[in-house]
């Protein structure tokens, strides 16, 4: 059975036709709607601001935004919004008991918190909105041009064009969301996941027609472009191997006589993935590491200068906030999703346990001492993958470092600190995403292929999802 008699299954299904053909249309529109300019602005002079600051965070944002960021679209903010309103209400999920409550509430509970994350996206966009329209109108090219078309006689132009920007960008965002929630629920995947897969996966031709370009022009080296290729191709191995890496703990059921019958008495294993948050943490950090940037930029004063120069990317403080958010998230989505009380309780339940573990407190304590170990791994592996775009594109200054900083500027191989000026497409971030939301949604139609008795992608095993 080969990929192209598997994918003429899916199209033989007709209700997962209609899927695949309705997550392909809602995607569709969103490209589409990433070419849409937002009101009141120089499309010429926007694109001579971004080709300056490639590089930069804007540069890096722009990528998951497939553009938009760059053409500022409608769809400008992106699903950055909902993803911010998601991280607040975890967080509040924690500490604030109605919330809490809301959560255990099954289906209904999950409804009313999805509302409220909705009506903070809208109040998020609303306020990044106006941030992002104060900026456009005071921010000039390097040779002058206002990005804002505008009279600079007049003041009024100034209030007109930022209600335009907020109307129009927020408005984007909640038509982004609402696609994303359809393709989630009527569609195939994650449509949150997808949508970002998309805005990346745009990029990647131009991406690759440069890449080859720079080789042809002499900018690259023949050697350093073979030697980038392997090294790409390494990086979606080890991708691959660590996504589909498991701690299996072994569970044994004791066997139980009801009636005429016996129950249990297999042994099976708890599989506890090596990175569950998958992509998550890395796009919760990307979205709360760019707030202390845009709350810099947006005071002219000297020392909020001095803060934006030491967030950008690139800097050793930009690389310790970054870092460290992904591992604080790695640790806390783990704990929203999985709950090792839970688990030791129900397997106690029903007559499990854990070879040389008593059930139930000692089960619990177990399992949460193996999954903090492989979470740690988890955490660093990603770590690493989100860096790799910092080295591959502009190295780490550490001549920014007190004392040392210079010491080590003169010391360190010039790639070490100065970078190959590759783009993020080849970065470990993009193709974690996605290599990862390729392997989620691949997995689901596998699944569905599998329930109606036709043959999937693989001859052999299935593809373990995020979910496990």
């Amino acid at each position: 059975m080969n990929i192209f008699e598997s994918i003429r299954n899916v199209f033989a299904i007709p209700d997962l036709r209609k899927r695949v053909l309705f997550t392909f249309a809602l995607l569709g529109i969103y490209r589409i709607g990433s070419h849409l300019p937002t009101p009141g602005l120089d499309a010429a002079a926007l694109e001579e601001f971004f080709k300056s600051q490639a590089g930069g965070l804007l540069g890096f944002l722009d990528i998951f935004s497939g553009g938009a960021l760059r053409r500022l679209s409608v769809f400008a903010l992106g699903i950055t919004p909902y993803i911010t309103s998601s991280i607040i209400l975890q967080l509040l999920t924690v500490v604030w008991p109605y919330l809490e409550k809301l959560s255990k509430e099954g289906e209904m509970g999950r409804r009313k918190i999805t509302q409220y994350t909705r009506y903070g996206t809208v109040i998020l966009s609303v306020v990044q909105g106006a941030g992002i329209a104060l900026w456009l109108w005071s921010q000039t090219t390097p040779t002058g041009r206002h990005l804002a078309l505008r009279d600079p006689s007049s003041d009024v132009g100034k209030l007109g064009f930022v209600l335009m920007a907020i109307l129009t960008l927020t408005t984007g965002t909640a038509f982004v969301m609402w696609l994303g929630e359809q393709i989630t629920e009527r569609g195939i995947g994650n449509g949150i996941s997808l949508i970002i897969f998309a805005g990346i996966v745009a990029g990647l031709p131009s991406a690759t027609f440069g890449f080859f370009q720079q080789v042809q022009r002499g900018q690259m080296g023949l050697f350093t472009a073979l030697f980038l290729l392997v090294f790409m191709i390494a990086v979606v191995a080890a991708i691959v191997f660590v996504e589909r890496s498991q701690r299996r703990i072994p569970v044994q059921y004791a066997k139980r006589v009801i009636g005429r019958r016996v129950y249990g008495g297999q042994n099976t294993y708890l599989p506890l993935r090596v990175n569950t948050g998958g992509v998550i943490p890395i796009i919760f950090a990307v979205s709360i590491i760019q707030f202390p940037q845009y709350i810099a930029s947006a005071f002219k004063s000297d020392l909020m200068k001095k803060i934006a120069d030491q967030l950008s990317m690139g800097q050793p403080l930009y690389n310790l906030f970054y870092g460290a958010g992904i591992v604080f998230f790695c640790y806390f989505y783990i704990s929203i999703i999985f709950n090792p009380n839970d688990t030791a309780e129900n397997m106690r339940k029903y007559g499990g346990f854990i070879p040389g573990i008593r059930p139930g407190k000692a089960t619990a304590e177990y399992i949460d001492s193996v999954l903090t170990r492989i979470t740690l791994v988890g955490a660093l592996y990603l770590v690493v993958v989100a860096l790799i775009p910092e080295f591959l594109l502009m190295g780490f200054k550490v001549q920014s470092l007190p004392f040392v900083g210079p010491w080590l500027d003169a010391h360190l191989p010039n790639f070490v600190t100065q970078g190959l000026g590759v783009p993020f497409y080849f970065g470990g971030t993009s193709l974690l995403i996605v290599v990862g939301v390729a392997m989620d949604t691949v997995q689901q139609i596998e699944s569905q292929l599998v329930m109606r008795n036709y043959d999937g992608f693989l001859k052999k095993g299935r593809i373990r999802g995020r979910r496990g």
